[in-house]
């Protein structure tokens, strides 16, 4: 366990074989590539395994084609939705650099070359009356799998989805056919403070209509859903997101932990990147 961001500690969630089979490579023919936002693109692919992830996993991703000679290394990326149906998965991501500008630029009918899925997944209570989902910028896309997930299994769903801009929102349309209630909020038009976030989160806990809390994207939201959720025993978990360079273990590039700590912090891609949050009594 280590404690991240301030106030809160890490837990690793238990193993659970069932819910994480091995991740294998594949060559992944895309189905679809198209931009949703101004920086945004959705990315569908097809490989029967990795359309049968749990969610909260991820797929490691190289952005060049097979016989393209270029320096990047391949990009976590999580899986926005699993269509198991048509043995599909699909990946939002933003553009931000070489790499995700050279992936922007693959097309329907070219293979990519990914690896999943990887991960623990987020672990979703049996019985689950309501989910609450606080997701900040590309983070959003980590949740909405889960989303769905609770939404087929009968729970209520309910959503924070925030962004620098209104534009760079995700997951709106999806979360809309779940017919999810959402507050959604920006930077720009000063909607994004804490303070109007725990207003909408603090009643939901309260009043126990929602048993869990899944975060992505922002330490600040993290601190807030466990301040909120202790009192009322409503767990926490959070989806960490890091540069990695393997995805499984090897390079050990994902530690969370803070340079010079004597022992190593967990690894977001081998023991993450869902992580159980608690909170730690001040000192």
């Amino acid at each position: 366990m280590s404690v991240f961001p301030p106030g809160v500690a890490l837990q690793v969630l238990a193993p659970d074989p069932s819910e994480r089979p091995p991740p294998r490579f594949a060559a992944a023919p895309i189905t679809a590539q198209y931009r949703i936002a101004a920086e945004h693109y959705l990315l569908r692919l097809r490989d029967p395994q990795i359309a049968r992830g749990a969610p909260g996993q991820f797929v490691m991703i190289k952005p060049t084609r097979a016989l393209e000679v270029h320096p990047q290394l391949p990009r976590p990326m999580a899986v926005y939705r699993y269509l198991p149906a048509s043995e599909e998965f699909e990946i939002v991501y933003r553009v931000v650099g070489t790499g995700t500008r050279v992936l922007s630029e693959r097309a329907a009918g070219e293979v990519a070359e990914v690896m999943g899925p990887v991960g623990q997944p987020f672990r979703l209570r049996p019985g689950l009356a309501g989910l609450l989902l606080i997701g900040r910028g590309i983070g959003t896309c980590s949740l909405t799998a889960a989303a769905e997930r609770a939404a087929a299994q009968g729970a209520r769903v309910y959503a924070v989805v925030s962004a620098r801009r209104r534009e760079f929102l995700v997951g709106l349309d999806l979360f809309a056919r779940l017919e999810a209630e959402v507050l959604a909020v920006n930077d720009a038009d000063g909607t994004s403070a804490p303070a109007r976030v725990g207003a909408f989160v603090a009643p939901l806990v309260e009043a126990g209509r929602v048993q869990q809390i899944l975060v992505c994207g922002s330490h600040r939201l993290i601190a807030l859903a466990v301040r909120l959720a202790a009192p009322y025993g409503v767990e926490v978990q959070v989806s960490l997101e890091a540069h990695m360079a393997c995805g499984i273990g090897y390079c050990h590039g994902c530690s969370h932990g803070a340079v010079g700590e004597s022992e190593e912090a967990p690894l977001v891609c081998r023991d993450g990147p869902v992580f159980r949050c608690l909170q730690v009594e001040a000192a």
